[in-house]
């Protein structure tokens, strides 16, 4: 009987290492191609290298459900001889991941439980979940199941109504206003709603010789400054400061300026301003 149970555990065993070594070729060969042939990859083939290695786990947990199939379970490893020298038949064996077999490396390979840190934030997770009541959960449950119906929903819709209602918010929004628009061209193309701007100041007549202008704009001028006056000559320029240290006058009081000062003001191109017609 015993004999018996040792054969059928090494046929499940062998079986076992030959269904894990497909998985193993399989996911080596996906791998391969998403690092050299991504470029001509398509997304079919992946699919199909994904139903490949889906298969063939669900395999492997049909063979450890079958009733012939010895309990692993009830099976325990048992390390007989730890060294920390390293062993070229276990690293063949593995393929270089396990070449040495040593107290650091059992605990790791022979564990049959999550790690202690795993295992505590389990158990904290476990003692919040009962702290929940029957009727907080079900409202949290339903408030989930909400957001991800409308998700679900949003990704299901197709692009063009997701445009459409872009396009129609972004028409029930204007992000101009026509009246603005309007003066706006009104005063760059024809000068409506501007002032007509003059230089202050009595302007003198043209110096002779010098022909007319297009629509009888302004020509060379002399403006004399007047004494006692802070006017502007020409583009809204200061007046020339007053002098220091004349005599006969008290501080703080204006004196008039030279008569002799004389400002030529020409205009800038010698054609009529748009704004002045």
């Amino acid at each position: 009987m015993q004999q018996r149970e040792e054969k059928q555990l090494e046929a499940a065993v062998e079986s076992l290492v030959s269904r894990v070594a497909h998985v193993k070729n399989a996911l080596h060969s996906f791998i391969y191609k998403l690092e050299n042939e991504y470029e001509r990859l398509t997304w079919p083939s992946v699919l199909d290298n994904f139903a490949l290695i889906s298969g063939q786990l669900n395999t492997i947990n049909k063979l450890l459900k079958n009733e012939k199939t010895p309990s692993f379970r009830n099976q325990v490893i048992i390390p007989l001889l730890l060294s920390p020298d390293r062993d070229e038949d276990l690293a063949k064996l593995t393929e270089q991941r396990v070449p040495v077999f040593s107290h650091e490396i059992v605990p790791d390979y022979l564990r049959t439980k999550p790690d202690p840190e795993v295992e505590e934030q389990e158990k904290q997770l476990s003692v919040e979940a009962a702290r929940i009541g029957p009727e907080v959960a079900q409202k949290q449950i339903q408030t989930l199941n909400k957001l991800c119906s409308n998700l679900l929903e949003k990704l299901n819709n197709p692009r063009d109504d997701r445009d459409a209602e872009s396009a129609a918010i972004r028409q029930n929004k204007p992000s101009f206003n026509p009246a603005d628009t309007s003066a706006l061209v009104g005063a760059v193309a024809f000068g409506k709603g501007l002032s007509k701007c003059r230089p202050p100041g009595p302007v003198a007549p043209g110096h002779p010789g010098q022909g007319p202008m297009m629509g009888g704009g302004p020509t060379l001028q002399q403006v004399t400054i007047g004494g006692g006056s802070s006017q502007q000559a020409g583009m809204g320029g200061p007046v020339a400061p007053q002098q220091q240290g004349q005599p006969g006058r008290r501080p703080g009081e204006l004196g008039k300026m030279p008569s002799s000062i004389k400002t030529n003001i020409k205009s800038a191109s010698g054609s009529m301003h748009p704004y002045t017609r």
